[in-house]
């Protein structure tokens, strides 16, 4: 015998994935058990939620899921915010001032890495370009010392050349 479909309502869905949104460290499967649910019903609800136009709100995101843009967009909108508007900011949407912080010194650094990467790579071209320069430094000093000795040998030849046409 077939089981009927059972329809559960827009307000049951919110709850349910709100529930799975704000997990922490339990499991998707573990929400589907206390809400009697399949866990494939659940992860179908996401799945469509995920697909839907209308975005789901900040609050029922944990902090660690926050994409990168997200985030930035995130420490636009709170910088400069004081102490009580910017905790009423982080309360609707379910985060913490540390976090923003953290997140602001992540941005930080990997900005700082990126420009550190460049400056050692402009100075490894430079110190390949003035190795380049000493080496031909170097071969112009000895050529312009071999010519002053030719000079000179050339002067004592003509001097003892004159000495004996005298």
């Amino acid at each position: 015998m077939i089981t009927p479909k059972k329809q559960y309502s827009d307000k049951f869905r919110e709850q349910a994935l709100a529930k799975v949104y704000k997990r922490g460290k339990r499991t998707i499967q573990d929400i589907a058990d206390e809400s009697n649910l399949s866990i494939h019903t659940l992860k179908t609800w996401m799945s469509n939620a995920a697909q839907t136009d209308t975005p789901k709100p900040n609050p029922a995101k944990r902090p660690q899921d926050w994409r990168p843009e997200e985030r930035l967009q995130a420490l636009h909108e709170s910088h400069g915010l004081t102490d009580e508007a910017l905790n009423a900011w982080c309360r609707q949407r379910g985060l913490f001032a540390h976090q923003l912080a953290q997140w602001k010194s992540d941005f930080c650094a990997v900005t700082r890495s990126r420009s550190d990467g460049d400056a050692s790579q402009t100075l490894r071209a430079l110190k390949v370009e003035n190795q380049r320069l000493e080496r031909e430094l170097n071969r112009k000093d000895k050529a312009l010392a071999e010519a002053a000795a030719l000079l000179i040998l050339q002067k004592k030849v003509r001097a003892l050349l004159a000495g004996e046409v005298e």
